[in-house]
């Protein structure tokens, strides 16, 4: 870079310090998006536009800056310094383009703030601000229970946690028939190393008083729900015990009951035999001597008939 591209920067710089946002020509001005929000590990983009009342305008310098420090710059049709992870959003910008709008590849927490755009034209200066807000959205959460299993005769916990959202959430519990409890539940918020938060909330169960299940979910800085997850207490023993009882029973006294049915039947069809056969002997009753007049008859009928 020579001295008089060095000169014309230095000249541009102390205009863009003393002018602040202030417009400097009435012919053009730098319009921005007052507010972006980008996403944690994507790309971020910050909207700005030259507006321009002239025909044919063309760009000289443009400059980007975050906390005083310098981001991208373009000078005579060229980009003289440009940080890593920072671009144009248009790749094929060039000095006829009115859109000078900031791409911000792999967005991190550190990316969140303040930004300024500088613009020196042929027709004029301005610049303007815009902010970035950086969010992350909240894992899944997830329950464990101390001890580890839930019984209604003893006190036991549940313990709800989230993390690697950003800002900081928060997490609430509800029960089977959708009723948050707010006040026994316990919610601790901490800032990793990485910057995102990890959340966890503690909600105590007295014996006796457990439903069959909790929700647990997960809520973003804005209040919107994010993800959430369910706990199922497994069922009483005493529960179990009754069932299984009942089943035990209904498996023995089943097979009981067949077998009384056929025995029942047929001491039934041997009464009925017996009893037919009392009424056949009563119907033709033995009477002695009867046999021998029988053959007295037919010994007369058969002399008779001879003589």
């Amino acid at each position: 870079m020579n001295m008089a591209s060095i000169g014309f920067i230095c000249i541009f710089s102390l205009i863009f310090i003393s002018a602040g946002t202030a417009t400097t020509n009435a012919f053009i001005k730098v319009q921005c998006k007052t507010e972006n929000v980008g996403r944690y590990g994507q790309q971020s983009l910050l909207e700005c536009v030259v507006d321009t009342t002239q025909e044919d305008v063309t760009i000289r310098v443009v400059t980007w800056k975050k906390d005083n420090k310098t981001l991208l710059v373009f000078n005579k049709e060229e980009i003289t310094k440009q940080q890593p992870g920072y671009m144009f959003a248009e790749p094929s910008w060039n000095k006829k383009n009115m859109n000078i709008s900031l791409l911000i590849d792999n967005t991190g927490l550190k990316d969140e703030g303040d930004y300024v755009c500088a613009v020196m034209t042929d027709s004029g200066t301005d610049d303007n601000k815009t902010r970035l807000k950086v969010r992350a959205k909240y894992k899944k959460p997830t329950i464990n229970s101390v001890p580890e299993t839930v019984t209604e005769n003893a006190d036991s916990t549940l313990v709800c946690i989230s993390s690697g959202g950003y800002p900081e959430g928060r997490l609430s519990w509800f029960d089977e028939h959708n009723v948050e409890w707010v006040k026994s539940a316990q919610m601790e918020a901490k800032k990793t190393e990485s910057g995102l938060f990890e959340l966890s909330s503690k909600l105590p169960l007295l014996r006796g008083s457990t439903f069959s299940k909790y929700t647990c979910v997960v809520y973003n800085a804005s209040g919107d729900k994010e993800d959430e997850v369910t706990f199922e207490i497994p069922p009483k023993k005493e529960e179990l015990g009754g069932e299984k009882g009942i089943n035990s029973a209904s498996k023995i006294v089943a097979p009981l009951v067949v077998i009384g049915s056929l025995i029942a039947g047929l001491l039934l069809v041997v009464i009925v035999y017996r009893r037919r056969s009392q009424r056949d002997h009563q119907a033709v009753p033995y009477i002695p001597g009867d046999e021998a007049d029988d053959h007295q008859q037919m010994d007369l009928e058969s002399q008779n008939s001879l003589a």
